[in-house]
């Protein structure tokens, strides 16, 4: 099953219609509290924020081309938190001069009757999933360490499987368009974390879920 790229970004406030600079990477599970470890020194928050949130992705159909894509979620560590719905444009991945992957990022906040309001415009729930984890900031860096569980039984989110045996690692920044700064800015942050991980420009259209 072909699928948008997975993003683990927590439910953490809205920004909407910017543009995401991110740089992905992995870890393995007995590689995490040295990674952690290194984040407490590097960032402005010593000891991280935890999320266990749950993520749907829906598709909506054209006639031609690819479809739409939509992600809702939810936190389960706060269940009276609005849901969050987002959008995430194509990548420009083609300026080489650019240290991060950066993509039209809109972000707003909505009711708990959003899944009911999107089954009715037409879009159909292609995945779910679980993402529970540790965030840092630095300055306007946000840096997720994200464990990915597939849910079992839909809308079950009590019933998951780990997805694999690493952790996934985002950095992103969210700014206006045309702050290409921010790129240079993430990769210095990046070469602090080798050899622990390795973040990268990864392009999503040619991942699989």
């Amino acid at each position: 099953m072909e699928a948008p790229p997975v993003s683990a970004m927590p439910v953490t406030g809205g920004a909407i219609n910017m543009m995401e600079y991110l740089l992905q990477g992995s870890v393995f599970d007995q590689a995490l509290e040295s990674l952690l470890h290194r984040l407490r020194g590097l960032c402005d928050n010593m000891e991280p924020e935890t999320f266990t949130d749950h993520e749907l992705v829906y598709l909506l159909k054209g006639q031609q081309g690819n479809p739409f894509i939509l992600r809702a979620r939810r936190s389960l560590s706060h269940p009276t938190s609005p849901w969050h719905l987002r959008y995430l444009g194509q990548p420009e991945v083609g300026d080489k001069s650019r240290h991060a992957l950066v993509r039209n990022c809109v972000d707003v906040a909505a009711s708990h009757s959003l899944p009911d309001f999107l089954n009715e415009m037409g879009f159909r729930m292609d995945h779910e999933f679980v993402a529970n984890g540790h965030i840092f900031r630095k300055g306007a860096m946000k840096i997720v360490v994200s464990k990915l569980s597939r849910i079992l039984v839909p809308g079950n989110t009590d019933n998951t499987e780990r997805l694999s045996l690493s952790y996934l690692v985002e950095q992103s920044v969210l700014a206006p368009a045309g702050q290409d700064t921010m790129s240079e800015e993430m990769r210095s942050f990046a070469e602090q974390l080798k050899p622990l991980v390795h973040l990268e420009k990864i392009d999503p259209s040619k991942q699989r879920h």
